[in-house]
């Protein structure tokens, strides 16, 4: 099984999975409305807006693992987003990231190293994981803005493979 094959549902209760962006650059973020990070929402809809024509998405990974700083619905969750930042990238349902309940795809996901050479569990909120049109996997620890350099230049190089 490659990321591609595994099983997700989105926000709505929809089956879908990685596949659905086979070929393209997917920056995976397991989000939270009620973190001190929350506002990088808008740096994450902003690369939506700039990349999105390029062949790029942001997916949107609800999470209630650090601080229970997601509890809400689905339907809260959506109406936060879209009322909140304008969110027009996908959601997938809130999904464990670490631990015994872990989603199959942060299983997969965190195996990757950072550019510390650090694997292991999801820290915080709103860590990213860019998957590049030919599967390949950078991560970003929860610090680094969606719109740093280092983010940038990841997404412009995928997208320009």
């Amino acid at each position: 099984m490659t990321l591609y094959d595994i099983p997700l549902r989105t926000l709505s209760g929809e089956a879908t999975s990685l596949g659905d962006y086979r070929g393209q650059a997917v920056l995976v973020v397991n989000v939270a409305s009620k973190c001190g990070l929350t506002p990088q929402y808008a740096g994450l809809e902003r690369l939506q807006k700039e990349y999105g024509d390029r062949g790029f998405t942001v997916l949107g990974v609800p999470c209630n693992q650090f601080g229970g700083q997601e509890p809400g619905s689905p339907e809260e969750i959506a109406t936060f987003c879209s009322a909140t930042y304008g969110v027009s990238f996908p959601m997938l349902e809130k999904t464990d990231v670490n631990g015994e309940g872990r989603h199959p795809l942060y299983a997969e996901l965190t195996q990757v190293a950072d550019a510390d050479g650090e694997a292991g569990d999801v820290q915080w909120n709103f860590e990213k994981f860019l998957i590049s049109p030919k599967g390949e996997v950078t991560r970003f620890r929860p610090g680094t803005e969606p719109e740093s350099p280092e983010v940038l230049a990841a997404v412009e190089a995928v997208l320009s493979a």
